[in-house]
Parts: C-alpha cells; sequence; structure tokens
C-alpha cells in the first residue's frame, strides 16, 4: 500500500528549507510505498485487501446482512475515482454506523481522501475511523506516515502531530507482528502485505525522527524501510543522507544519495549532487 507521487521534485524543492540542510520544510509524499498518491493499480489492490479483510472478519453465526447493505457496501468499493467513492463512504456509514464493513469504509475513505490530498477531511476521517478501530493497521500506517510527510514545524500542535505520528507506526508494527493470515490470501502475499506494511511504519518513523533532529533513530528506521520493501522510497534514501551528513558519517552518506540518484523521481539530481558533496567532505576528512 505504498504511495506514488503526490508532487513532483520542482515542488519539492522549491519549498523553504529547513535545518539548514536542503530538506524542504514539507516533504511531500513521493507515492502507499508511502511514496503515495494512490493510482489504479494500487487502489485495486487496496479494494482487494479491505474486501478481503471484511470476509475474514465474518463469522459462521453472523446474521444475513441487508441486501440494501450490501449492495451500498460493493457500489463503494466499484467507485472508481475518489469523488464517486468519497460521497458513498460517508452515506454507507452514515446510513450503517454499527455494519461489520464499517472498518474497510473508513480505510477505504480514508485512502480516497489521501488521493485528492485533502488533508482536513483525510485526518478527521481517520481520527472517527481509528476511534471505532484502533487496530486498523491500514489507517494507523498511512496517517502515521503522512504526518511528518506534510508537516509545519512552525504549527502550534506540531509536536503533538509528531507525537501521534510515532504512537501510530509503532502500534501498526505491534498489531503486524500478531496478524494471522486471513484465509483468502496465499502464504505469499501475506508475507508481501506485512512487508509493505511493515515497511511504510518504518518509513513514517524515520521521517518523524529526522523532524525531531534524532538522526541516528532516523538512520536505523529507514534502513529498515529500504531494505524490506522492493520498491523503495526515494525520499527515505535522501533523508538517511542528509541523517549521516549530520553524524559526519560521510562514506555512508554517499551510498545512501547514490542510491537516491538510481531511482526515478524529482530529487534524482539533488540525492547526485548530495552524493559528490560527501564523498569531497570524506576525503577531506582523511
Amino acid at each position: 500500500m505504498r504511495p506514488r507521487k503526490l508532487f513532483n521534485g520542482t515542488a519539492i524543492l522549491g519549498l523553504t528549507l529547513t535545518f539548514g540542510l536542503g530538506l524542504p520544510t514539507a516533504l511531500r509524499a513521493q507515492g502507499t510505498n508511502p511514496n503515495k498518491v494512490v493510482d489504479m493499480e494500487s487502489q485495486q489492490d487496496q479494494n482487494q485487501q479491505l474486501k478481503q479483510k471484511t470476509l475474514d472478519q465474518q463469522q459462521p453465526e453472523a446474521p444475513k446482512i441487508d441486501p440494501a447493505e450490501e449492495a451500498d457496501y460493493k457500489a463503494f468499493f466499484a467507485a472508481s475515482t475518489p469523488d464517486t467513492r468519497i460521497p458513498l463512504g460517508n452515506d454507507f456509514l452514515t446510513k450503517y454506523p454499527s455494519s461489520h464493513y464499517a472498518e474497510s469504509v473508513y480505510a477505504g475513505l480514508v485512502q480516497a481522501y489521501y488521493g485528492k490530498q485533502d488533508w482536513k477531511n483525510f485526518y478527521a476521517t481517520a481520527d472517527k475511523g481509528l476511534a471505532a478501530f484502533p487496530d486498523d493497521v491500514t489507517m494507523l500506517a498511512i496517517v502515521g506516515w503522512v504526518i511528518p510527510h506534510v508537516f509545519d514545524p512552525n504549527a502550534d500542535d506540531a509536536q503533538a502531530k509528531l507525537d501521534k505520528a510515532e504512537k501510530y507506526e509503532k502500534h501498526a508494527i505491534e498489531v503486524a507482528g500478531s496478524m494471522q493470515k486471513p484465509a483468502g490470501l496465499t502464504d505469499d502475499q501475506f508475507a508481501q502485505s506485512k512487508v509493505t506494511l511493515l515497511s511504510e511504519a518504518h518509513s513514517g518513523l524515520g521521517l518523524i525522527y529526522f523532524r525531531q533532529a534524532k538522526w541516528a533513530d532516523s538512520v536505523s528506521e529507514l534502513q529498515q524501510a529500504t531494505q524490506s520493501s522492493p520498491t523503495p522510497d526515494q525520499t527515505d534514501y535522501f533523508v538517511m543522507g542528509v541523517d549521516l551528513d549530520r553524524q559526519s558519517r560521510f562514506p555512508e552518506a554517499a551510498e545512501a544519495y547514490t542510491k537516491c540518484a538510481q531511482l526515478n523521481g524529482g530529487l534524482a539530481e539533488r540525492c547526485k549532487q548530495g552524493a559528490d558533496n560527501s564523498k569531497k567532505q570524506a576525503s577531506q576528512a582523511k
């Protein structure tokens, strides 16, 4: 469930710099890679995961679902765009607040608002969803990932938001560790789903610790995020390079920047420059 690009490289590099490091004040999502705009393929994957989750939650003795509720649920997930999905989801939760499909609908709505970059409704819907379903790893991971990427250090609640994001990502990792394989998934599919989820959670923690100037902790989390992901986030390597530079670990920083430059995305040129600068610093330190 990792993100695709929400903002292009020009927009990222054009933002106000922070820490004097050349890092944008609001490093936006590079993609639920959590590089995250959800494209059609990844949205369909998300839909299937959510559908499977609800099917697994149904017990044999559960009462028969109202045909109208079933039809509305199917219509929600059949909607092909956020603009069509969002009103259907909100209507569903209004009509069926106690539905056993409610958790999946909340998670689908959060993804839809993410795709629109509608952060006000993204957070408001996630807050409601997690109040009702505090162990939902989909919502925990994406919210904890978005907060440090879409971040204003001058906001009155800046630290509170980072604390909230850290809590969410740590809980997502905890929940993922105890997850049982759904009946409809193969062992490989389940394993890959957990890898993707954990990569996203560690990516989020890496950005959180970067925002808090905890350079070593940030590196540790970003290493876990990139090592486990089949499609690592370019931003993770860039931030890792900055973290390592701040610790005067210049050869390692150059390696991180080089990996960043090898990935497609708007930070490639910036990472090439970072690699060159770190190599020079390493040479001068000898």
